[in-house]
């Protein structure tokens, strides 16, 4: 009577799995993380190669995708990869940051199994532990339509991918020191386009054609702003989203935020400067690329085209003009526009503040007072196996207290399953913040300067703003977000600058579901590295 249980067991687990997974293609990558010698701005630096590879390599993938991802740590050091806007609808196990998975033990492996579920887009992965990100492990991931799906624009004559943001000359580990010491960091030294310095990339296009360029800004500390001299970028797509095909000359990209946009080589053949400079700091850093037309006898001439360096206004009316197209298709065929997030009433109000507290004399960062600390056990394995003593709910406020005082811990936001809320995040600082949630996609309903009041609603487009993973809140400002929890698991919410993120501007929220179902949550990997306190425990038997 038991094996009859046990193979029925099996029977229904499989037939579960293969309802999720059985019709989709599975896609399997191996990748071998070393240390190597690279010079991205002329000086020899200890970097992060994917398969030799710095940026990384490419993951492409179609709308449900199966990818199975093999990796194997020859560094040595603990290692964990990240999936910047993958959702891993149900299964958070997949996530790739401190809070959910143990790390890859140097020398070791780890084969992550994700699902690109309902999902298209640009997006990026990037190492999460360590400061790595500093000495790159970082790469592309494109999740194109499947065949049958309208996109709401002509298939493009090629697809490029640009990975730009700020770098330093110093190694990680440097870097990590200074910060762990109770400093902030200093200036980045360059800007890298794709891993190169000045003009150190050639896009090349044919006369007359227009192409797709994916933008990412996989930087460290700074916004920057995106253009090619001389011709128009008409957006397309943000972080999964299809929006109006507004034009711009030059376009923001906040840290941690990706977009798309359709450009025509219809100017004289000849190279032209593809260019990234930083966005509201005093100094500015310019690096570019090169444009290069197939028939040109011509290089790059003339001066770099010029763009808004801190001027906040410019930005903030350019974030509100991006919109949500109605009527295009996403990863279904259903219209975008069919999901009326406008028409639905949050079941709460959740303000998150950031802050950069001194705390035992040490420079830390912190959102609503608390700064965060990893646990020596993963949050989500924790939960699983109930270890007592590595976090509690509610160890963080919904809502910023008053007062100045911060305080460390191992920050756990309660939330349940199937809720409705609004996310305001307060910006009492100077500089410019840069929000990203895992495991989701939000709408950005509104944005201004000053405090948040419930009269602020007054302002919210509730119509057809665009649903993103990254938001920028501007200086002395605010931004509300609605999002619909529909995504179990324990999932972290951070500040995409790399220093305050590590230094405490970060929590975790863990969306929670009474059921222990498999419709609600896949369950825990087999292969689930397990570590510290949950070192000798097991997972299942399969």
């Amino acid at each position: 009577m038991g094996d009859s249980k046990l193979i029925l067991c099996c029977f229904i687990a499989c037939i579960l799995f293969l309802g999720v997974n059985g019709e989709n293609p599975y896609r399997y990558i191996t990748w071998k993380v070393t240390y190597g010698d690279i010079y991205p701005l002329g000086v020899k630096q200890q970097g992060i190669l994917i398969n030799g590879q710095f940026p990384g390599p490419h993951i492409d993938a179609v709308t449900n995708d199966n990818l199975i991802i093999s990796v194997y740590n020859y560094l040595n050091e603990p290692f964990l990869i990240s999936w910047n806007g993958v959702q891993q609808r149900r299964n958070s196990w997949q996530d790739g940051v401190s809070g959910t998975n143990c790390p890859i033990r140097p020398g070791k492996n780890f084969t992550y199994v994700l699902q690109v579920k309902d999902q298209i887009g640009s997006f990026y992965y990037f190492p999460s532990l360590l400061f790595h990100k500093a000495a790159g492990g970082y790469g592309a991931i494109r999740i194109w339509s499947r065949p049958k799906i309208p996109v709401p624009f002509p298939s493009p004559a090629g697809d490029f991918t640009v990975l730009a943001g700020d770098w330093y000359k110093r190694n990680h580990y440097v870097l990590r020191r200074l910060l762990d010491s109770g400093h902030n960091l200093p200036f980045p030294d360059r800007l890298l386009i794709n891993g190169r310095g000045w003009n150190g990339y050639t896009f090349t296009v044919d006369p007359g054609r227009t192409y797709r360029f994916r933008v990412s800004n996989v930087g460290l500390t700074t916004s920057i702003n995106f253009r090619i001299q001389g011709h128009k970028l008409k957006l397309i797509e943000v972080e999964g989203s299809h929006t109006l095909q507004n034009t711009y000359t030059s376009f923001d990209i906040h840290l941690g935020q990706s977009c798309s946009f359709l450009v025509t080589a219809d100017q004289i053949p000849q190279d032209y400067y593809v260019v990234a400079s930083t966005r509201f700091t005093r100094r500015v850093l310019t690096t570019t690329a090169v444009l290069h037309y197939s028939n040109s006898k011509r290089g790059v001439s003339g001066p770099v085209p010029g763009a808004p360096t801190i001027q906040i206004a410019p930005s903030v009316m350019q974030a509100r003009s991006i919109r949500w197209n109605l009527t295009a298709s996403g990863p279904r065929p259903n219209p975008q526009g069919s999901y009326h997030y406008g028409l639905i009433t949050p079941s709460r109000t959740i303000m998150l503040s950031n802050s950069a507290p001194y705390i035992n004399g040490k420079q830390r960062y912190a959102v609503n007072g608390v700064s965060y600390v990893p646990a020596d056990t993963p949050l989500k394995i924790a939960d699983y196996f109930k270890i007592p003593g590595v976090f509690n709910l509610g160890s963080i406020p919904t809502w910023p207290p008053s007062g100045n005082n911060a305080y460390f811990q191992t920050s756990v936001m309660a939330a349940n399953f199937r809720e409705y809320v609004e996310i305001v995040f307060q910006n009492w600082e100077d500089t410019v913040q840069s929000w990203h949630i895992d495991g989701y996609s939000f709408f950005v309903v509104g944005m201004n300067g000053g405090q948040w009041t419930p009269a602020s609603r007054s302002s919210y487009n509730l119509r057809d703003t665009v649903a993103r993973c990254t938001t920028q809140v501007y200086p002395r400002s605010w931004t509300a977000i609605y999002m619909a929890l529909d995504n179990v698991g324990m999932w972290n919410i951070r500040s995409e600058n790399w220093a305050r993120q590590y230094l405490g501007q970060q929590f975790y929220l863990r969306v929670y579901s009474p059921a222990n179902s498999w419709r609600d949550e896949l369950p825990i990997p087999k292969n689930a590295l397990l570590c510290d306190r949950a070192r000798g425990r097991h997972t299942r038997p399969f």
